[in-house]
């Protein structure tokens, strides 16, 4: 054949890609993902099903590409998009053969899953380009004939899959996604080219862990419980794939955790250990611990603990690499990144999916992290890849919470869910806790100016948490008005991640001077989990009863005083416009108030599997429909409606570089990283929002250290109503 057919243009100095080079390229990867994730299935009809699928849709992907308009738009080069949808033909032809996975995946590998009730509305088009279907349908011999001409015959006859229809469609795409996506970055110079990856090696990592443990040691009861804790995670012979470790603050839940999914790996030859985190705030402070225990001699720490979510800096594209897509051994991400992902349709974020299979998944506080109502449909994920994928899952938390256990949860999947630590060692580590905190109410409600007199009436330091990003830093500003800078700190996504490491050094630093007491913090929830301060008293915006519990770790931490006090309180939206109400939290703040605090119930580790079912009642049907959704193959519908944190944001830069040094690509990654903040994307108009490249912005009102972007924000007319009503401002 003299005729050279292209998959991809020259550009930018790089060469033309053929078309064989391309499918070849991805069918190899494409498949050899599919195998590796398909030896963990649990039935072999879905190990099969996943090859198949993934084989028929990596050699067909492009056929559309061997067009003839799209052909001459390749070789020209200067087309930014081909004539004719190239998906189409390979969907087709795919449909024909009665291979609906591999038809699916190749239309979704580019515009993301569908809905399948939609699409089968379109009757014989279905999962087809409608505008084109016909003239494609013209074309597909010739194309077919071309095609096996240059590639030669590798499709397989399509296996029905056995389990979860639309994990499966999930890990399919993620094959196919992957492989293409990282065939065309790596020929255009934007992923490494060395593949390579770190293995987990759970028995050396082990011995390391067990010796960083030890010399963590000390003489005190509380230690030796903690030990106690350790070896009991370690040497536990609890053998299922779903287990739950309820620990109290300060009992070494991080190591020892750790130490049994370790041993876990090393007993079913796992490949991957996650370890997933409330809130982004925390993720670094555990990924520098995890670091110091596990990293073997001669290892580079970050391609052995991938740090993952949206703000962090990669050294190099290799590093980058190896986290964004799952690849290193051990992936320290948040519950959001993390679920959003198994909930999502589109190929960019599916990408890393089939990484998963046969991983040991450590969830920490997944109550807390994300809104009641997406509970069970991730209740149904976690089963799902437990019992078809030999996932092992630790679900682990503060208080004695059993979200699992609930009807409205329990209905997506039934199962025991044995506990790591026995009843004698939680309750002798729970006795830290007895007289720590005592729990008490303010049920009037406040304006900033009001809220910040009565806080300041207590001894400090204090904790003030609110929900909302703008009613932090409105009542921070109100603070630093009526007593004064020194009185107060303020912690939030307002400010950059070198702000936010400034602030956090800057609170330690206070902490630790029992002079400097007359003070409070200010923050959202992003300080509730993970982070080690210890408050003289708190106070807590109602929320969740879990979140108050949360909260209330961060006050007399270590227990050096009897009964310090933990307060929650309302805000006065009415009277004070500034403040913001945060709208998903409206259930939880309802049933904490109205079912525990009215009533002087008692605030209980206990209660938050009761709480937790009070707030799904008031959600109706909604967590009723998501599940239907995702039964029912909508893909596009589940992803809209698990969307924990609203997508739709920029990344602006503060402290920017002259605009020209901007424009030629003069920014580093760890400024981008550091010195961005995240904007709503509808607000680009209204704050004058300017853009610099790509999908970079430049901030323009005022900034600073203290309030953050918001300084510029709350300049304007006193700050717009409505700003915040998004999920992603809450920390």
């Amino acid at each position: 054949m003299d005729k050279e057919y292209l998959a991809h243009s020259a550009h930018d100095g790089f060469p033309a890609q053929t078309y064989l080079n391309h499918v070849q390229n991805v069918h190899d990867d494409a498949v050899r993902y599919a195998k590796e994730a398909a030896a963990f299935a649990a039935k072999q009809e879905d190990d099969m099903a996943l090859v198949s699928a993934v084989t028929n849709a990596a050699s067909l992907h492009d056929l559309g590409k061997l067009e003839e308009e799209n052909q001459a738009a390749l070789h020209a080069g200067n087309q930014p998009h081909l004539p004719i949808n190239h998906t189409d033909a390979g969907t087709a032809l795919l449909l024909h053969e009665n291979k609906m996975y591999s038809a699916v995946c190749v239309m979704s590998h580019h515009r993301g899953l569908p809905d399948f009730p939609k699409e089968c509305c379109h009757g014989s088009e279905a999962f087809r380009d409608t505008d084109i279907a016909s003239a494609t349908d013209s074309k597909l011999p010739e194309l077919k004939a071309i095609h096996r001409d240059l590639f030669g015959e590798k499709t397989a006859d399509e296996q029905p899959a056995a389990g979860c229809r639309s994990v499966f469609m999930r890990l399919a795409l993620s094959c196919l996604a992957d492989a293409d996506h990282g065939d065309t970055a790596r020929h255009y110079g934007q992923e490494p080219m060395d593949g390579r990856q770190n293995d987990l090696r759970p028995a050396d990592r082990l011995q390391v862990l067990n010796a960083y443990v030890s010399g963590l040691r000390a003489e005190d009861e509380r230690s030796r419980l903690r030990a106690q804790m350790y070896q009991c995670c370690r040497d536990s012979k609890v053998n299922d794939h779903v287990v739950a470790c309820d620990s109290p603050v300060g009992s070494g839940k991080t190591t020892a955790v750790m130490a049994y999914m370790l041993s876990q790996a090393k007993k079913h030859h796992l490949r991957r250990i996650f370890v997933v985190l409330p809130f982004t705030s925390i993720i670094s402070q555990s990924v520098e611990t995890y670091r110091r225990c596990l990293v073997l001699p001669g290892e580079e720490p970050n391609k052995i603990v991938a740090e993952v979510h949206h703000r962090v800096d990669f050294e190099s594209e290799s590093v980058r690499h190896l986290s964004t897509l799952w690849k290193a051994p051990v992936i320290v991400t948040t519950a959001v990144a993390f679920f959003e992902t198994l909930a999502s349709n589109r190929p960019s974020a599916l990408r890393r999916l089939h990484e998963l299979p046969g991983s040991a998944i450590f969830v920490d506080e997944a109550h807390a992290a994300l809104p009641s109502h997406l509970l069970p449909v991730a209740w149904k994920w976690i089963n799902c890849f437990a019992d078809e994928w030999n996932c092992h899952w630790v679900l682990a938390s503060g208080s004695l919470n059993r979200f699992w256990a609930i009807q409205q949860i329990a209905a997506a999947g039934t199962r025991r869910v044995p506990d790591l630590v026995d009843n004698a060692l939680r309750s002798a580590l729970a006795q830290y806790e007895q007289n720590r905190i005592r729990y008490l109410w303010n049920p009037a409600l406040m304006t900033s100016e009001a809220l910040a007199q009565w806080v300041n009436s207590f001894p400090g330091p204090r904790l003030l948490i609110v929900n909302t990003v703008q009613s932090a830093t409105v009542i921070a500003k109100t603070i630093m008005q009526l007593y004064g800078r020194i009185r107060v700190e303020h912690l939030s996504t307002a400010l950059t991640a070198r702000d936010r490491a400034r602030t956090l050094a800057r609170v330690r630093q206070r902490l630790r001077d029992p002079s400097d007491c007359d003070w409070t913090l200010v923050a959202t929830s992003c300080v509730e989990a993970g982070v080690d301060f210890s408050f003289s008293v708190g106070f807590r915006e109602t929320a969740s009863l879990s979140s108050l519990l949360q909260a209330s770790g961060r006050v007399n931490r270590n227990g050096k005083t009897k009964n310090a006090l933990m307060w929650s309180f309302g805000l006065n939206y009415a009277d004070d416009a500034l403040l913001k109400e945060h709208p998903i939290i409206k259930h939880a703040a309802t049933v904490l108030t109205k079912e525990f605090l009215e009533k002087d119930r008692p605030i209980l580790p206990t209660s938050v599997t009761d709480s937790i079912r009070l707030e799904l009642a008031r959600y109706g049907e909604h967590q009723t429909n998501l599940l239907k959704d995702e039964d029912s193959l909508s893909f596009v519908k589940v992803e809209d409606t698990f969307r924990v944190i609203d997508n739709h944001s920029v990344s602006a830069l503060v402290h920017a570089a002259p605009d020209e040094g901007i424009r030629i690509h003069e920014i580093s990654r760890e400024q981008v990283q550091m010195d961005t903040v995240q904007i709503p994307q509808y607000r680009i108009k209204d704050w004058n929002v300017q853009p610099i490249r790509d999908e970079l912005y430049r901030w323009t009102l005022a900034y600073d250290g203290f309030l953050g972007y918001m300084a510029g924000v709350l300049s304007i007319d006193g700050g717009p109503a409505g700003i915040f009503l998004h999920w992603q401002f809450l920390v």
